[in-house]
């Protein structure tokens, strides 16, 4: 728990784990964003390389100087599986045993506990975003749903950084890497959620909207779309048949095709 009382508009330098755990309290956040380290232009180097260094079979770029398989992800990972909530002790475990002790791993230890004190110091109504590449992603992703709950996941969004392009010039045999990821959760789901709003531009009106209303409203014409994937609606669905070739398809929603009119429809 933490000890040690703030002020407001403290600004903290340095590894946010003992700061999360001597300054931060109890539900007090209101949002969290975190945008760790997993691309550097510095140094590259395999996370799936062990520390003897041998090469394993899947070769993932990101840091060599910042994760590590040491003294200090062995006591922190023993922490999480001895101390942790069930999911996560279970997570850890299980991650260990395949991944193995490498710099992935350690990369993972250390976001996790990282993880479990930003998610206690969320408020109930708080939301958290958290920056990744696809480089270990679909870990984080795991991870997140073991201490925030999978019902609490709420978006994964795709950060396009880059148009598309081929890495071929730079010797590399795969398609270019164009996106990194916005993973986004809430602490429940009584999650503040404040929609954002922009004007149409006129371009966009001019081709989207481009008829006019007798009373002059603009709208456009478009398919009867379900409200859900698959269709979650019954109803029938009856027109009124043209009475010229250059008219439009009607909707009839008075059934006038149970008593029709001449003239009108038909």
């Amino acid at each position: 728990m933490p000890t040690k009382p703030i002020s407001q508009n403290t600004l903290f330098y340095g590894d946010n784990l003992p700061i999360l755990r001597e300054y931060i309290a109890d539900e007090s956040v209101d949002l969290v964003y975190l945008d760790p380290p997993f691309n550097s232009n510095r140094s590259y180097n395999v996370l799936f390389r062990d520390e003897k260094g041998r090469e394993a079979d899947a070769q993932v770029e990101a840091f060599e100087d910042t994760w590590h398989w040491g003294e200090e992800a062995e006591d922190l990972w023993n922490e999480l599986v001895t101390h942790g909530a069930p999911n996560v002790s279970a997570i850890m475990g299980a991650l260990r045993q395949v991944i193995h002790e490498n710099q992935m791993m350690a990369y993972l230890v250390m976001m996790t506990a990282r993880l479990v004190e930003l998610h206690r110091v969320l408020k109930p109504t708080g939301s958290l975003y958290l920056h990744c590449d696809p480089t270990a992603s679909h870990y984080l992703k795991i991870i997140l749903d073991s201490v925030f709950g999978p019902k609490t996941f709420r978006n994964e969004v795709s950060w396009k950084r880059s148009s598309a392009h081929s890495d071929t010039r730079q010797g590399m045999e795969r398609y270019g890497r164009v996106r990194d990821v916005l993973l986004f959760y809430t602490k429940s789901s009584d999650y503040t959620w404040n929609p954002q709003y922009t004007a149409y531009t006129q371009d966009y009106i001019d081709s989207e909207y481009r008829h006019l209303a007798p009373d002059g409203r603009r709208y456009k014409e478009t398919d009867v779309t379900a409200a859900k994937p698959g269709g979650d609606t019954e109803y029938d669905w009856q027109v009124k048949r043209r009475s010229r070739s250059d008219e439009k398809w009607q909707s009839d929603l008075e059934n006038e095709f149970r008593s029709p009119k001449r003239g009108v429809g038909i």
